[in-house]
């Protein structure tokens, strides 16, 4: 670990300044309706929605006792997974095919208008704060963390261990000396004291950019927490990503909330959406926190967006329904919705599908008029 850090310190006194802009609110969205995160008198951030009251020991006792159990016997379904050694990723870094590829879980690696972003990025065997406990990997990462191309932004939604993994940043972090870290309010410190630099911390409706990318904070329903007493101390997010060619919604982890047609009605039409479509059940338990895949199909309505991606299913054993439920349940909800089976994504880990510009892009460039009324 020493060595590792005197490494990492040495590379970022050798790495070139990199040009920071600094994060503010978007008057557009918050004219549109989305408000700035607050906090209740203890402190601790709430969801737009208030106090969510949770499921109790009746429910919680028993599922937590079958997730234990669950570790000593594993799930046999779990999603395919391709072949990917990132030759075509690194050399795409500099043709910049707009691209998204599933790692797992909510790890997405998505390439545009020449540059590459990782969301909620974790290479760890488990989701947990101990190395020979908690929920394994199903499937091994889709892409090695040799193999991945420059990394220029990694985005995160929240500091829960599926999704906030330190020893996975701080590698991206070494092998990257001026990648930025973009986290939501209060997680920065987390990062830092894992020696991560270049970490920015936004609020609900801050901005910031990436040379001509403008990287969008926006809210989730969910909660944080690392230990057993710091429930709600860090902020939640998810987060947009656009510019004058695709634009890219990553959900993160949420349950199903209204203002997502907020997002939609200011940044929307989105070219793709990344849903979380697992870890619903026990409904009693999960539904103010995690989205059906039905739930995530309305949401992709709300966000206005083309296409939808599944995330957050078939990595990590984390509920009661088996893996394979959710795609099959997504599909059919959105062919039921009214969208095209071909722009219902369940990819197969490690696979790299190109974000063709759909028809709604085709009508933003032709009026210019209506792209001016939206950034990007």
């Amino acid at each position: 670990m020493r060595s590792r850090a005197r490494v990492l310190a040495v590379a970022l006194a050798l790495a070139p300044a990199t040009e920071t802009h600094a994060a503010e609110p978007d008057p557009k969205l918050l004219a549109g309706g989305i408000r700035p995160a607050e906090r209740a008198e203890d402190g601790r951030f709430v969801n737009l929605a208030g106090k969510i009251t949770r499921a109790g020991p009746t429910t919680t006792l028993p599922f937590f006792l079958r997730r234990a159990g669950m570790i000593f016997t594993g799930r046999d379904d779990p999603p395919p997974q391709v072949a990917n050694d990132g030759a075509f990723l690194r050399e795409n870094a500099r043709a910049s095919v707009p691209t998204v590829t599933w790692i797992g879980h909510a790890t997405l690696l998505v390439q545009m208008q020449h540059q590459t972003f990782l969301t909620d990025p974790i290479w760890a065997e488990r989701a947990s704060p101990f190395s020979f406990a908690g929920p394994r990997r199903m499937q091994p990462p889709g892409v090695a963390l040799d193999d991945l191309p420059p990394i220029d932004f990694v985005l995160i939604s929240h500091n829960h261990y599926d999704h906030l993994d330190l020893a996975s940043l701080a590698e991206i972090a070494l092998r990257n000396p001026t990648a930025r870290f973009f986290v939501p309010l209060e997680n920065g410190a987390l990062l830092r004291e894992a020696g991560i630099p270049n970490v920015e911390e936004l609020g609900w409706g801050d901005v910031a950019t990436s040379r001509d990318l403008r990287i969008h904070c926006l809210p989730t329903q969910h909660w944080s927490a690392r230990g057993l007493f710091d429930d709600r101390k860090a902020l939640w997010a998810s987060w947009a990503v656009t510019g004058p060619g695709e634009r890219f919604y990553f959900a993160g982890d949420t349950g199903y909330f209204p203002e997502l047609a907020a997002i939609g009605a200011v940044l929307g039409p989105f070219d793709l959406a990344a849903v979380p479509i697992g870890a619903y059940r026990p409904e009693e338990m999960m539904r103010p926190f995690h989205m059906s895949p039905e739930e995530a199909v309305r949401a992709g309505r709300d966000l206005e967006a083309h296409r939808l991606v599944g995330i957050h299913f078939g990595t990590f054993d984390l509920s009661d329904e088996p893996p394979s439920e959710p795609p099959a349940r997504f599909r059919a909800a959105g062919v039921q919705a009214g969208y095209d089976p071909e722009d219902m994504w369940i990819l197969a880990i490690g696979e790299t599908r190109e974000l063709v510009a759909s028809g709604a892009d085709a009508e933003r460039a032709i009026s210019s008029s209506s792209a001016s009324a939206r950034d990007g």
